[in-house]
C-alpha cells in the first residue's frame, strides 16, 4: 500500500511562486469621488474588528447612509454577527465553482443585505492551499468585474486582517486604495503591535507618495488601563471610541445580537464612533520603535527592564564543548 503524497518540494517550491507572482490589479481604476469614502479597518485577529464593523456599519445605515462591508480576512467571519452567525458564499468560493460550470458570478450570488447594510466576504484559499495575499488580490480583481467602480456608497468599510504583514494584505494602502485607515485594539501589547506594524505601513508608503492616512484607533474590550490610549496618543493619532469590558457586550456578540442600532442602549456609542469615522481625517502617523512600544507597559508586566546576556560557543556545544588550543604563538625569551 503507498500513500498518496504528495510532492513536498515541489508543493513548497509552487507556494513561493505563487508568493512571489507579479499581480496587475491597478486601484483605483476610475476617478475618485468626494462622496464615497473607503476605509481599510485593521487590527490583531480576534481583536473585535468584525463586531466593531457589523454594528458600526448597521448604525451608519439606520442613520441613512449606503454602507458597503467587504470582509477581507480568509476566515470569513466578518459579516457572521451582521447574519444571525450564518456564513455568506463567498467570492472566491463562487467564483471557482462558476467557473467550472460555465458560468459568470453574479451581484446576488455573492452580496447581500440586512438593515440597510450591503455585504459580502472576498474569502481564500483552504488552509496550506495557496497564499491568503493572492487571494485578497484576486477577489478585488473579481469586484472590479461586477462594477466595483460605478457602484453607489457612502461608505466601503474594509475589514482586513492586520496581523499579516503581506502585499496582498497592504493593499488598501500600497495602492492608495482607501483614503484612511481605522485601527482597532485593546490594551495589551500583542494587539499595539499590529496597530503600530500598520502605523509603519502607511508611514513607508508615504514616503513613496502614496496618501492613505491614519483616521484614528477603535479601542475595544477596554478595562480602562490606558494603554491603547497612551499609543494613540504616542503615534499622534485619535481615539474614535472606546467600547468597554462589558459582559452584555460579550453575550450578545456570542449571540450574534447587533448592539448599534438606536434600540439599544449602546446606540449612542456606534452612533458616535460613525460620526467620527466620517470627519476624521487621515493623519500620518508615528510609529514607534520596540523599545517604545514596550515602554507603554509596566515592565514588570512585560519583562521590558531585561538586559540582553550574549550567548558563546561553549553555551551552543553543550557536552559537545571542548576547549580549543590557542593558535597564539609563544616565543622564548631572547
Amino acid at each position: 500500500m503507498t500513500l498518496d503524497v504528495p510532492n513536498l518540494k515541489d508543493f513548497d517550491q509552487r507556494l513561493r511562486d505563487e508568493a512571489h507572482e507579479e499581480h496587475t490589479l491597478e486601484v483605483p481604476q476610475g476617478e475618485p469621488t468626494s462622496k464615497t469614502q473607503i476605509i481599510a479597518i485593521y487590527g490583531k485577529g480576534g481583536i473585535g474588528k468584525s463586531f466593531t464593523l457589523a454594528n458600526l456599519s448597521h448604525m451608519m445605515a439606520e442613520m441613512g447612509k449606503r454602507v458597503l462591508l467587504i470582509g477581507c480576512d480568509p476566515k470569513s467571519d466578518t459579516t457572521s454577527l451582521l447574519f444571525g452567525g450564518k456564513a455568506c458564499p463567498t467570492i472566491i468560493e463562487t467564483s471557482s465553482k462558476k467557473k467550472l460550470a460555465g458560468e459568470e458570478v453574479q451581484i446576488g450570488d455573492v452580496c447581500f443585505k440586512r438593515g440597510g447594510v450591503f455585504a459580502m466576504e472576498l474569502g481564500g484559499p483552504e488552509v496550506g492551499r495557496g497564499c491568503g495575499g493572492r487571494g485578497i488580490i484576486h477577489g478585488f480583481e473579481l469586484l472590479e468585474k461586477l462594477g466595483f467602480h460605478d457602484w453607489d456608497f457612502d461608505y466601503v468599510l474594509l475589514d482586513f486582517l492586520g496581523d499579516v504583514v503581506c502585499g496582498g494584505f497592504g493593499l488598501p494602502i500600497a495602492r492608495d486604495m482607501a483614503q484612511k485607515v481605522i485601527l482597532v485594539a485593546s490594551n495589551d501589547l500583542q494587539s499595539l503591535y499590529v496597530a503600530n506594524n500598520v502605523c509603519s505601513a502607511v508611514e513607508y508608503f508615504r514616503k513613496l507618495g502614496g496618501n492613505v492616512g491614519v483616521a484614528g484607533l477603535v479601542i475595544n474590550k477596554d478595562d480602562g488601563t490606558g494603554e491603547a490610549q497612551a499609543f494613540a496618543e504616542a503615534v499622534k493619532i485619535p481615539v474614535l471610541a472606546a467600547i468597554p469590558q462589558n459582559d452584555d457586550l460579550r453575550k450578545k456578540s456570542a449571540n450574534y445580537q447587533i448592539v448599534g442600532t438606536m434600540e439599544s442602549q449602546w446606540g449612542p456609542m456606534f452612533a458616535g464612533l460613525a460620526d467620527a469615522v466620517g470627519i476624521a481625517p487621515p493623519v500620518r502617523p508615528k510609529p514607534l520603535d520596540q523599545d517604545g512600544l514596550l515602554g507603554l507597559f509596566d515592565a514588570k508586566d512585560t519583562g521590558g527592564d531585561y538586559k540582553l546576556v550574549p550567548a558563546t560557543d561553549a553555551d551552543m556545544r553543550g557536552k559537545y564543548a571542548k576547549v580549543k588550543e590557542s593558535l597564539e604563538v609563544i616565543y622564548d625569551d631572547a
